[in-house]
């Protein structure tokens, strides 16, 4: 039977997810998909090697569905930036694969260097870079007045990060965080409008 390496991959992220790295070995991927270890050995050498092609995929996939520094739209107003998070939020509240990169980081950040920078990626730097592109771009066509867009990314951020660690763990209690996290965006830009006096 045929494999792909998007096939791989897939199973591979279920059982990182489930099981973490050390406990995993390549059997129990091959298992997954039906296919001896050897089909696996023909597009990855070993473990390690499929792990950092993991990584590599899901830092890319992430960047191409949520959004980087580069290929980010600056909103044109207060409201299309509150439509644009919420776009962004219900990605990844919902993306099967964020989900499972989002618990695939938690548990690995303390026992791998290079989960533990790319958590550190994911759950901060990627998120306020976004976001502080956004509020420099919106400053610099006057459309508000902040004196300094990181401080105001973390601020608008941070709590939204916070909330979705909720989620994560206890993924019942989604309609409650879901109304919180909009709950915060419409005040914090409310408050973005009032200091601005836009109308």
């Amino acid at each position: 039977m045929k494999i792909t390496k998007q096939e791989i991959l897939d199973a591979a992220l279920d059982i990182f997810a489930e099981r973490g790295y050390d406990s995993t070995i390549l059997k129990d991927i091959s298992d997954r998909l039906n296919v001896t270890k050897s089909a696996l050995y023909k597009h990855y050498e070993s473990k390690e090697a499929l792990w950092d092609a993991l990584i590599d995929h899901v830092a890319q996939y992430y960047s191409e569905n949520f959004g980087n520094t580069e290929s980010i739209t600056i909103p044109n107003s207060l409201n299309e930036l509150e439509e644009l998070t919420l776009r962004q939020l219900q990605f990844t509240m919902h993306d099967e694969t964020v989900r499972k990169v989002r618990k695939l980081l938690t548990m690995e950040q303390f026992r791998n260097e290079r989960m533990k920078a790319l958590a550190t990626k994911h759950f901060y730097s990627d998120i306020v870079s976004i976001y502080t592109t956004i509020f420099r771009g919106m400053a610099e066509r006057d459309l508000i007045q902040i004196d300094n867009p990181e401080l105001v990314a973390m601020e608008y951020t941070a709590p939204i990060s916070v909330m979705l660690q909720v989620y994560d763990r206890e993924p019942d209690r989604e309609s409650e965080i879901h109304q919180k996290i909009q709950e915060h965006i419409h005040y914090f830009i409310s408050a973005l409008r009032r200091e601005n006096e836009i109308e």
